[in-house]
């Protein structure tokens, strides 16, 4: 690392569901002597283990893992949120003599880590914010996003559909101003980025995604679900809207037949993807390593080999 730089050595290890992810950043970790900052949105939420794919216990226990079980499932979790605690994860990494290592699907939320926003502070409740809460609590959170289309499609783009506070916060901005959310400019990063996201061919994540709903359905994700509202988690909840959850709490009441809801939830996922590839597109300073093609003890060295050469 040069001398003159004193910004920390930041690896982040992105990547769509179910590519690979986990594994690939525990060996890289392993050899860095590093933690992992979970970059998940999901993985906030306590009790939101199996449709999540939080890491398991074994995992945490071979790398510790910060980000995790922050929250719980029935608390609203914000990306400023996110980016305040993670900042604190990072600085606590280095200061300990460890290396810091992002892993996540969630592009926002690292992006607002990574390029060090300068997010607006909440100015706190107001009538129109409970009434446009109230909407989605009583008709899903769905029809607000798909106003939020129309009036903010940059915001419509940016915000994860089970952020309800910022699709919240956006509609509430353009009916009171009449303009689209500001964007929160970057401000001088104090992190020296290696940036990696992880891909795969079309058909080879198409095959895993299908293999992880089957895993998660296996391992018992209705159940969780059906726990989650015993323990009165309102469906309503942010954290309820993600998928997997989302279409189960729909067959739970009724609304699709145990056959539909496994289709929806692979379909959802894999459109998931799609679209966390369309973001990290976006992430001009990223590299990207195929894992259809590398095997992974390679992939391995060659993040290891740029990390060290540019931190």
């Amino acid at each position: 690392m040069d001398g003159a730089d004193e910004r920390i050595p930041l690896l982040v290890i992105a990547g769509p569901t179910a590519v690979g992810k986990t594994e690939l950043s525990l060996r890289v970790a392993e050899a860095l002597n590093g933690e992992i900052v979970s970059g998940d949105s999901a993985a906030v939420y306590r009790g939101l283990d199996i449709g999540s794919a939080k890491p398991s216990r074994e995992d945490r226990e071979r790398i510790p893992h910060h980000l995790v079980d922050v929250v719980g499932a029935d608390e609203a979790f914000s990306v400023a949120d996110y980016q305040r605690l993670a900042q604190a994860a990072v600085q606590d990494i280095w200061a300990r003599g460890r290396r810091p290592i992002v892993v996540g699907g969630t592009g926002l939320w690292i992006r607002a880590l990574v390029r060090h926003f300068n997010l607006p502070q909440d100015a706190g409740e107001t009538a129109l914010r409970q009434q446009l809460t109230a909407i989605g609590e009583r008709d899903g959170f769905e029809s607000l996003r798909r106003q939020l289309r129309v009036v903010d499609p940059e915001s419509y783009r940016a915000i994860q559909p089970n952020d309800h506070r910022r699709i919240v916060r956006a509609l509430e901005v353009f009916q009171t101003t009449g303009r689209r959310l500001v964007r929160a400019a970057p401000q001088h990063s104090p992190y020296n980025t290696c940036y990696w996201v992880l891909t795969r061919s079309v058909s080879d994540l198409r095959q895993r995604i299908q293999d992880r709903v089957e895993a998660m359905l296996a391992k018992g994700l209705v159940d969780e679900v059906i726990h989650l509202l015993q323990q009165g988690v309102s469906p309503q909840s942010q954290s309820l809207s993600a998928i997997g959850y989302k279409e189960t709490l729909d067959w739970y009441y009724g609304r699709l037949t145990a056959d539909e809801r496994d289709r929806l939830i692979v379909r959802h996922t894999q459109l998931f993807a799609k679209r966390q590839l369309t973001w990290f597109r976006s992430e001009k300073d990223a590299r990207w390593l195929d894992l259809s093609a590398w095997p992974l003890d390679r992939a391995v060295e060659k993040i290891l080999e740029v990390y060290r050469q540019n931190t």
